[in-house]
């Protein structure tokens, strides 16, 4: 059994979960805070709106950003020599492009989990906005944060449908678990596919597990 799609699904996941877990924890901040409600529902609503495209619209349109004849694909093509599409690095941008709105909304949430008279004293105490997310707010929504994180991290994991838009499925560089599972069926290797089904799975559950792990704390405090 070739190990190379495991090894590329968590070297993407996990690539794509640093950069998911901190900006949607940050982005998730802010708009929490926001005091205008239509800019929060235009923000909840516009970063939340890869959960609801099927995967290979979101994937088309990253296609459409970062293909080599697409101003952003033809800068970083022509001043950086670096071509996104059909590369580990369009996994790692697909995969957290449709993780990043899991994590977003786990992220509200638990912000939303905290008394908002903390916050409010903690303003009139003079905290600087800066200091009351550090002191109050992470510390308080950290398990929230964290199940969001496990969550997103299996999305990352199981991403299909814009990685084969963006990345194709080269054998060894962009052929990710769910990608070698679609592969071996295509080939009619179908012990093959039930061996990469199996291994999906246990991770997957075992992700689900400190999910649920995660949040029973969360709800707890």
């Amino acid at each position: 059994m070739d190990l190379s799609p495991i090894i590329i699904s968590f070297q993407t996941a996990i690539v794509a979960i640093l950069f998911t877990f901190f900006c949607g924890t940050f982005i998730a901040y802010l708009v929490f805070r926001l005091k205008n409600q239509g800019l929060k529902i235009f923000f909840n609503s516009l970063l939340t709106l890869p959960l609801v495209l099927p995967p290979t619209v979101f994937g088309f349109f990253l296609l459409d950003i970062f293909g080599v004849q697409q101003p952003i694909g033809k800068f970083l093509l022509d001043f950086f020599a670096v071509k996104v599409v059909f590369s580990w690095v369009a996994t790692v941008i697909a995969a957290l492009a449709v993780s990043f709105p899991l994590m977003y909304r786990s992220a509200i949430a638990a912000f939303e989990q905290i008394d908002p008279d903390l916050l409010a004293a903690a303003q009139t105490l003079g905290f600087s906005e800066r200091k009351i997310f550090f002191k109050i707010a992470l510390p308080l929504a950290i398990n929230g944060l964290l199940a969001g994180g496990v969550l997103a991290f299996a999305r990352g994991l199981g991403e299909f449908g814009a990685t084969t838009m963006l990345a194709g499925n080269i054998a060894g560089k962009t052929r990710t678990l769910p990608l070698a599972i679609y592969s071996a069926v295509a080939a009619g290797n179908w012990s093959l596919a039930q061996k990469y089904v199996a291994i999906i799975v246990m991770i997957c559950l075992l992700i689900l597990c400190l999910m649920e792990l995660f949040s029973r704390k969360s709800r707890r405090m």
